[in-house]
């Protein structure tokens, strides 16, 4: 049996992936990476936008903070929203000194543009390559420093102790699928396991992530017992092109990009849904406002707006926008520079996660996640364009740090078991696992010392005996699953949502995970498989539409991108509180946690949202 040993293992090599391991690097760990795509290839290179931070006179930090909390719609966790906006200015400046070519003013300075929901320009960019400009950046970094990576090896299954109260469990390591060469290898992390696997896109068919964004991170966290949070909410991007899902930036809207309705009204305004900001108001309220527009019969073609950038000048929209032309062109036809572009809602991001506090921590010992995998509640129920980047970066940072050791202070984690009032609900489904059980009965049952060569070595035995078994058996196809699965979520679990639609949505995937039960590959080969990646794939995204479609169920109110058709407020008295989603022995577990609003040197007091 390969095994393969580091202080610390971060999963994935997406933007948080890369500064956790830097940030451990620079803590003296030994790190390593272990990612199925080779990090220059991570989902971050697709993000266009930019990175919020209060670098200018008349920003500040408590400036974002408040931006970030209104935007959120006050489900957001004070401490960490402050966290964010603190730390972004730091990491901004640390990625200027390691070479990252932002975008600048004449007088040299780094250029910041408006974004959606902010109250002052700080988004910093790159052209209109933000995300691709990062990920090169650190990666430089990476090699420097001489960090391994194992890249094109598929994690699979956590490496973790069966304790009952998934507070007393360790996480010792990870088992991954060597996409090379057909074998199933441990990684056992002395110090810790940062999980940063990015976006579950994939559950949805019309979404602006790519195809490797199946939510493994949390999938693989909630069966291993780290409670999911907030898995309701998931942001639908107001700007995709319709006929692939791909991201126009909001940058078209922050440097002056208009939307139009058939009739030719500039319908944010002139319909009211947002009389100040415009175009530039939340992402869920531009979204609500281009389906409405649609549904009331002045979109074009029935499915789409216009969004038109020709008025800003040839000149301006070269410089900072010159990769939008391009993609209009080749997925669209269309030319921005001479007519609009035709644009309607997509999945974008997921507001929800793994549930961590600010430095990254679980409820696991050992088990750590950062970046869109993880939820410390920086977002609450929408996120602001221009956060997810420095969300990659402050927190990717903070949990590689912690992890190879450094005390970053107390911050308690309110998870597991424990953390559950006796009058939360059950929801007494019974469901099957998406994988097998790696943990093993006879070790630490009764609390003693872990060998973690023991715990690591299970998992690789447990992971290969499922996966010969897919590939062994004659069954059903990943792929038949994975479109009823993706069909049911994009009709019944997107922008616009109802108790009918949802139950419906519910339904469909608990028959998706019965006939996953009997799941096999088409393809037997060992190296290389990528049926084999995509059926393991599936597993996981059945888990991660469950958790996000029980949420909605649950939640009845209207708050930020959770909209539901029966409840059409926002409901503090009743849902001031996070939902909590757990694996208790195959069944889902839900129950609540208070939002924190107190912050630093104030509380943040819900208000109505108006742009």
């Amino acid at each position: 049996m390969t095994l393969h040993e580091h202080d610390v293992i971060v999963v994935g090599a997406g933007g948080a992936g890369l500064r956790a391991a830097i940030a451990a690097h620079e803590e003296g760990a030994d790190v390593a990476m272990v990612t199925k795509l080779h990090p220059v290839r991570s989902h971050t290179g697709a993000a266009e936008g930019g990175i919020n931070a209060a670098l200018r006179d008349g920003d500040d930090w408590e400036l974002h903070a408040y931006d970030t909390m209104k935007g959120s719609d006050y489900l957001g966790d004070a401490p960490v929203i402050e966290t964010l906006a603190q730390d972004a200015p730091d990491e901004v400046i640390q990625l200027e000194h390691w070479g990252m070519p932002f975008s600048r003013e004449e007088d040299g300075r780094v250029s910041q543009r408006p974004f959606g929901g902010l109250s002052f320009p700080r988004t910093t960019y790159a052209g209109a390559e933000t995300g691709h400009h990062l990920l090169h950046t650190m990666y430089e970094q990476v090699v420097k420093r001489g960090i391994q990576v194992y890249d094109e090896f598929y994690v699979s299954q956590l490496g973790v102790t069966d304790h009952d109260d998934p507070e007393d469990r360790e996480c010792h390591g990870v088992v991954a699928y060597d996409i090379k060469s057909g074998e199933v290898v441990g990684f056992q992390a002395t110090n810790g396991v940062i999980l940063a696997t990015g976006g579950d896109g994939q559950v949805f068919d019309h979404t602006t992530n790519a195809v490797a964004n199946t939510g493994d991170g949390p999938a693989m966290a909630y069966r291993a017992g780290v409670p999911v949070e907030d898995m309701e909410f998931v942001q639908f991007h107001p700007t995709t092109l319709p006929s692939t899902g791909v991201l126009i930036s909001e940058g078209v809207r922050g440097e002056g990009g208009i939307l139009y309705n058939s009739e030719g009204e500039r319908f944010m305004f002139e319909r009211g849904y947002a009389n100040n900001a415009g175009e530039l108001a939340s992402r869920d309220v531009v979204a609500r406002a281009e389906l409405t527009e649609v549904n009331e019969g002045r979109g074009i073609n029935d499915e789409y707006v216009y969004l038109d950038m020709r008025h800003l000048g040839d000149e301006r929209v070269y410089d900072r926008l010159e990769n939008i032309i391009h993609l209009a062109e080749d997925f669209e036809g269309v030319n921005p520079v001479e007519e609009p572009m035709p644009v309607k809602p997509g999945q974008h991001y997921h507001m929800g996660g793994i549930e961590t506090n600010e430095h990254g921590q679980t409820c696991i010992d050992g088990l750590y996640a950062a970046g869109e995998c993880a939820c410390a509640s920086v977002h609450g129920s929408n996120r602001l364009g221009g956060n997810a980047l420095p969300e990659l970066i402050v927190f990717g940072a903070r949990a590689g740090h912690h992890a190879a050791g450094r005390d970053l202070g107390e911050a308690e984690v309110q998870t597991g078991t424990s953390a559950r009032s006796e009058d939360e609900d059950s929801l007494d489904t019974p469901v099957e696992p998406g994988a097998l059980d790696t943990g093993d009965e006879d070790i630490a049952a009764d609390g003693a010392m872990v060998d973690a060569d023991s715990v690591v070595e299970h998992a690789v035995e447990a992971e290969r005996a499922r996966i010969e078994g897919m590939l062994e058996r004659d069954g059903t196809n990943h792929a038949e699953i994975r479109e009823d699965l993706q069909k049911a979520m994009t009709e019944n679990v997107n922008v616009f949502r109802n108790k009918e639609g949802l139950q419906q949505a519910l339904e469909t995937i608990r028959e998706c995970r019965e006939r996953y039960q009997d799941v096999a590959v088409a393809d037997p080969s060992r190296t290389f498989n990528t049926d084999l990646i995509h059926t393991i794939e599936t597993g996981n995204l059945i888990d991660i539409a469950e958790t996000i479609t029980l949420g909605a169920l649950a939640r009845e109110e209207f708050r930020g991108a959770h909209w539901r058709q029966e409840h059409q407020e926002r409901k503090d008295e009743d849902w001031l509180k996070h939902t909590m989603i757990a694996w208790n022995d195959g069944t889902p577990d839900l129950y609540y946690k208070p939002v924190i609003l107190e912050g630093e040197n104030k509380e943040y007091e819900p208000k109505v949202r108006s742009y």
